[in-house]
Order: structure tokens, then sequence, then C-alpha cells
């Protein structure tokens, strides 16, 4: 278990679905108040039942404060690869370096678990999606054709009203 001063990392339960949705919505009025996004829909959070079944494939991890979860990675295993579908930390506990640790986390998991990558998809241009990944190893992929499942992912940002230009994936190698 990874810790800060007042908080903890531990193995996402079934239990913490309904919490990861309320971290995800409360982390969201960020993305809703960015003045670059003015304008553009703001993905819907997650529901419980989504985060349960990614729960169980066993590769999410959980932020604690005593019993509190107050932040979350919830993945999905594609092969040798861990798609990060949320990274959310509650407004009232960021800039602690929670989100970072919980990379590094989520890294040193896949890493025992034989995955090779991590992937996700994010803005390109907001100081907390890209430029945060980029400084944690991830790259942003040039040649979606190469990555089809990224590339049907960045298609429905697209169909959901998501500017392409906007949007990008990444991808972090671990071996």
């Amino acid at each position: 278990m990874t810790s800060g001063p007042d908080w903890s990392l531990r193995l996402a339960r079934p239990e913490d679905a309904e919490a990861f949705h309320t971290v995800e919505e409360d982390a969201a009025r960020l993305l809703a108040d960015e003045p670059s996004l003015a304008g553009l829909p703001i993905p819907p959070s997650n529901s419980a039942d989504e985060y349960r079944a990614m729960i169980a494939q066993r590769h999410c991890l959980t932020a604690v404060s005593g019993d509190e979860v107050i932040g979350f990675a919830a993945t999905r295993r594609h092969g040798r690869e861990l798609h990060l579908h949320e990274l959310s930390v509650a407004t009232a506990f960021q800039r602690k370096r929670i989100g970072a640790t919980l990379l590094n986390a989520l890294k040193i998991d896949g890493r025992n678990a034989g995955v090779r990558a991590i992937t996700l998809h994010t803005f390109r241009d907001v100081p907390w999606n890209a430029p945060f990944y980029s400084r944690h190893g991830f790259e942003i992929i040039k040649d979606l054709d190469a990555y089809p499942r990224l590339a049907a992912g960045q298609d429905a940002a697209v169909e959901f009203g998501l500017p392409r230009d906007r949007r990008c994936a990444m991808i972090c190698f671990l071996d």
C-alpha cells in the first residue's frame, strides 16, 4: 500500500463503485469550469455498475482517507494492455500527488500482471489531461491506424460532440 500523510492506496473493492461515481462527478466540475472547453459537451460519468464491472477485473485502485474514497484509477484490461477509463481525485484532495501516485501504482500493478502498456483518451491541451500524462511517461499516439480500439474510442468522442483536434489517445509502455 502506498500513502501520503493523510491518505493511502489499495486495490479497489466492489463497494467502492458508488464512491467512484461520486468522486468522478466532483472532479468533472473542473472540466465544466475550464474556459477553453466552454460550449463543449462534457462526457457523462461512468455509472456505479460500469465501475463494478471494471473493479471485477482486479486492476482498479482506490485512494482513501480514513474510510472515505477520495480518488481512483479505473481500468479495463484488453489483452496485454490496460485502458485507463478514468483517473479522478476529489477536488478537496487535489494537488497532493494522489493522481500521480495512482498512476505510478497502476504501472507497478500492470508490470506485475504482465501488461505491456497503459492506454487512455484525453484532451490534448487541458493542463491536467495530456500534459499531466506526458509528465508521467505517456506519449500521444500519432498513428491511430495501428490501434483500432483507440481509434474507435476517438471516433466515439467525436460522435459525442468533442472536436477531434482537441482529443488524443495516449500510451505508456511498461516493458
